[in-house]
């Protein structure tokens, strides 16, 4: 049985998304009225990007998993995890630069490389190529032109490793850098005059590993500044705790009102002159 034969004979409506199908949670305590459990079409391996369900959907029906597919598919994968992590991966041939402001002005979306593609993957979407402190391309992460589709965000491969970006940017203030959620955060505070900051992709991708590499740049201390609701300030003391056992300087940052993303650029001055003078 195939993962698609399986949501149909369970009565679930999902929708393609690159390797996988979107379906609402099937976490009893989540009420998931936007679809956000992404379920690999071949593996069955299901992970929500609202509150963390994460299982196999074969298991979770009591199915049996056909093994020769799934091995092989794991095969197939783990070769292209080797060719990427060794070489990255490559603009598509048809990546078309953008002309024009989205979100952020034209200068800073020519400056991280957006584009738009007609590839189905991307379509219908700003990407941007992430890129580590090699300048090799990890990932890429695509933010939909319909503010009503959902996801907002993809990361092609959707298993891609995202490291703090953009490292390979980064000037540190004072040895410090300014840590934020999303990429729009990032691009918004780049606009106004942030050289310092870095994104996470997310506060669960935040690891020892990533923060000790911060130290090669020359970093001493981090101005965590996630959302302002409960489940981004949560993250963000668990953050802390994690950068303080690396006896990094720690601050956070809680703007209470509005997202790093959405300050104006009065206010982004007026923080930055106040953060680092």
């Amino acid at each position: 049985m195939t993962v698609e034969e399986l949501l149909n004979k369970k009565k679930i409506a999902f929708k393609p998304s690159g390797n996988d199908y979107l379906i609402c949670c099937l976490n009893p305590e989540h009420d998931d009225s936007n679809p956000s459990l992404r379920v690999d079409k071949v593996l069955g391996i299901m992970n929500c990007l609202s509150c963390g369900f994460r299982g196999n959907l074969f298991y979770f029906y009591g199915e049996k998993v056909d093994k020769l597919s799934t091995t092989r598919e794991k095969i197939k994968r783990k070769i292209n995890d080797i060719r990427s992590e060794s070489i990255g991966l490559k603009l598509p041939v048809d990546s078309e630069p953008l002309h024009s402001d989205f979100r952020v002005m034209l200068k800073t979306l020519e400056k991280f490389e957006a584009f738009r593609s007609s590839n189905p993957e991307y379509k219908g979407r700003v990407v941007f190529p992430i890129r580590d402190l090699k300048w090799k391309i990890t990932a890429f992460i695509g933010r939909s032109e319909d503010p009503f589709d959902t996801p907002k965000y993809k990361i092609y491969p959707p298993n891609a490793k995202t490291p703090l970006y953009p490292i390979h940017l980064c000037k540190p203030e004072a040895g410090r850098v300014f840590l934020v959620e999303g990429i729009f955060d990032l691009l918004n505070l780049w606009d106004n005059g942030y050289r310092n900051v870095l994104c996470a992709f997310g506060t669960r991708k935040i690891t020892k590993d990533k923060l000790q590499l911060l130290k090669i740049i020359g970093v001493t201390g981090i101005d965590i500044c996630f959302d302002p609701d409960d489940p981004g300030q949560e993250a963000a003391q668990e953050v802390k705790e994690l950068a303080q056992e690396l006896h990094f300087h720690v601050r956070n940052i809680n703007l209470r009102d509005c997202d790093p993303g959405d300050l104006t650029p009065l206010r982004a001055t007026k923080l930055k002159e106040k953060l680092y003078g």
